[in-house]
This record gives structure tokens, C-alpha cells and sequence, in this order.
């Protein structure tokens, strides 16, 4: 349908994705933040369960409809290919937070790292599944999906076992420094939201047109660089993978906005952690063994992924507060390695 298209037809196309993607993303923010408020969630886990899921909704559709046609090389690049990326955009965030503390200077909680160690634990199996010879049996088809579907189940019980109450919890709160104040809901601030089941219409609303417009994102995007003549993985590693990862960038800086920044971080966490889970159900749809289908850059961006997430993990912990030219020193290190990880997939032979 789009290949049809002209390119100027196209790029209008892909302009006005992008202008809906943006204006939903706010929605989703703002709504995902009553949600958790009213459901007591919190907002480390509103962002895993409810954002993350809600952003990566393009994601699931054009995995889903690859599964069932099939290509599960394809669901694969699409679900591993991206997290490097989603992660670049705590970049963007750090730097939409203006002069102060480094984002994560101001989100940092246990919470937080948590969910940065269930993104590296699931893209590690992820990655180790892609070296496994592909078969036809059952056992390799599902196995290492279905690892990474118990390792996230578990990690977030764990998170909300986490929410009730840490060891180190008191000790944090005595000296007064967790970043609870900066993430909480401002004071007066609840009195002024709207109600639940308005949120939950919201939600709903803002979720749908994420979807459609992810999916007009991507074949628009596809299309484009086909009349340009871009290289297609160097184009999925930065431009279109920046396109889709739009909705978690609206509704980072709306979160920022609101000084939600715990939920701005998780929305980006909970989504990586996400996306591999959906590896189970699609290779029940084809029943094929997606991971072993992985290309050698899906491989590259995976590891980078977890790399990215490290760096942040470090500077949740040590809470780094000067910025240097608008970003955190954790942020700059990011900018450097996803640099360096392009670099390295511009190497990676083209196979036909």
C-alpha cells in the first residue's frame, strides 16, 4: 500500500504520525500517572505494567502480524533491534530536565535498578538463545521464550514486593536523599486529576491512536528510505528506530513536566524488559525458534542494549548531580557507546 505512494506523500504521512504519536504519548503520560496513583501502583511500576506495555503497542502489532506470516526474522530484529535506542532516549529526557541534578540523580530508587537488572537478565537469555542452533521440536522453539517470560514474571513480583517495604528503605529516608520528593505527585496536585474511570478512557483512547500511528510510523519509514536508498540497517538502527521510540519520548517529557521522573525512567526500563517477552507468544504463532533467526546486528544492537542500561544502572546508584553541557556524565557515556555500537554495525557484512 505505501510502496505506491510518492515520497512527498509519504513524508506528509510520516509528519503526521509523528504529530500523533507526540500529542498521544502526553496522554498516556498524564493518564498512566492517575492510573498508578488511584490503583496504588507507584510509579516505578505504573511505568513497567501500564506505559511501557501501552508505548510498545506498534512494536507488538508489527510483531504479531510477522509471527503469523511467518517471519519470525523479522519479529525478532523488531522486538531486539530497537531496545538500544529506547534507551538513547533517557539522553533526550536527562537534557529536557534543564539546569539542576542529572535525571538520574533525581529519579534514583532501588525500584529503578531492579527493573534495569530484569532488562539485562532477559536481553542476556535473549542473546544466548540467538546463539542456539535453530530446530523444529518444541523444546527449541519455546524454550528460551520461555525463560524470558518467567525471568520478567518474577521480576516484576519482585518489584512489587519491593514497593511494600526494603531493608535499606529507612536508612534511605532518613538521610533524605531517595528522590521520593522529586518523583511523588506534587502537593495539591491529586485533588486536581480526573477520575479513574476518565483516566482509563484516556488510556484507552491514547493507546489506540500510539498503535496506528506506530504502524504508519514504520511503513512509512520502511518506504521512504526504499526511494532514498538508505542502507535498511543502518536506517532501522537510527531513523526508524528513532520514529517508533517516539511515543516513549513524548511521554518521558511529559513525565518530566510533571516531575514524574521515576516513571519517565521506567516507561523506557519497562518497555525493553517488555518487548523480549513477546519472543513466547509469537513463536507459539509461527512455530518457529525466532532467536537462532537473529541476525548478527540484532545481536549487536541486544548487547548494546545491555550495556546502555548499565551505564544508567551506575548512575542510579551513584546519583552523579552536575551536568556538563545540559547532561549527566551517565548520559554523555551513552551517547559514546550507541555511537560506537552504530560504528560497529556499519561493519556487520550485508547478507542477501
Amino acid at each position: 500500500m505505501f510502496q505506491a505512494l510518492s515520497l512527498p506523500v509519504l513524508m506528509g504521512a510520516f509528519a503526521v504520525a509523528v504529530v500523533v504519536t507526540w500529542v498521544a504519548g502526553l496522554s498516556l503520560a498524564k493518564s498512566t500517572a492517575v492510573l498508578s496513583d488511584r490503583l496504588h501502583l507507584g510509579q516505578a511500576i505504573g511505568g513497567l505494567l501500564l506505559l511501557a506495555v501501552a508505548t510498545n503497542l506498534p512494536e507488538i502489532a508489527i510483531t504479531f502480524s510477522a509471527a503469523s506470516n511467518g517471519e519470525m526474522e523479522l519479529a525478532v530484529g523488531n522486538l531486539l533491534g530497537g531496545i538500544a535506542i529506547q534507551t538513547v532516549v533517557l539522553v533526550a529526557l536527562d537534557a529536557a530536565g534543564g539546569k539542576g541534578p542529572s535525571l538520574t540523580s533525581r529519579a534514583s530508587s532501588l525500584e529503578l535498578v531492579l527493573e534495569g537488572i530484569l532488562v539485562v537478565a532477559v536481553l542476556a537469555v535473549a542473546v544466548m538463545g540467538a546463539q542456539m542452533p535453530a530446530g523444529d521440536g518444541a523444546v527449541s522453539v519455546v524454550v528460551a521464550p520461555a525463560l524470558i517470560f518467567v525471568i520478567w514474571a518474577a521480576g516484576v513480583w519482585l518489584m512489587m514486593k519491593a514497593r511494600h517495604g526494603l531493608p535499606w528503605q529507612a536508612i534511605e529516608q532518613a538521610g533524605g536523599g531517595s528522590g521520593q520528593a522529586a518523583s511523588a505527585t506534587p502537593s495539591g496536585a491529586d485533588s486536581a486529576r480526573p477520575g479513574l474511570w476518565r483516566a482509563v478512557g484516556t488510556f484507552s483512547i491514547a493507546g489506540l491512536a500510539t498503535l496506528l500511528a506506530g504502524v504508519v510510523l514504520e511503513r512509512t519509514g520502511t518506504a521512504i528510505a526504499d526511494r532514498v536508498g538508505l542502507s535498511g540497517v543502518i536506517f532501522g538502527a537510527t531513523v526508524l528506530a528513532a520514529a517508533t521510540s517516539l511515543p516513549e519520548l513524548s511521554t518521558g517529557i511529559a513525565s518530566i513536566r510533571m516531575k514524574d521522573y521515576r516513571l519517565a525512567i521506567s516507561d523506557i526500563f519497562g518497555g525493553n524488559a517488555f518487548l523480549p517477552v513477546l519472543l513466547l507468544p509469537a513463536a507459539l504463532i509461527s512455530g518457529q525458534a525466532g532467536l537462532p533467526l537473529a541476525g548478527a546486528g540484532t545481536v549487536l544492537l541486544a548487547a548494546l542494549g545491555v550495556l546502555l542500561t548499565g551505564v544508567y544502572m551506575v548512575g542510579l546508584v551513584l546519583r552523579p548531580r552536575k551536568k556538563l553541557l545540559g547532561l549527566g556524565v551517565d548520559s554523555w557515556l551513552v551517547l559514546a557507546f550507541y555511537a560506537l555500537g552504530v560504528a560497529a554495525l556499519a561493519l556487520i557484512p550485508v547478507t542477501p
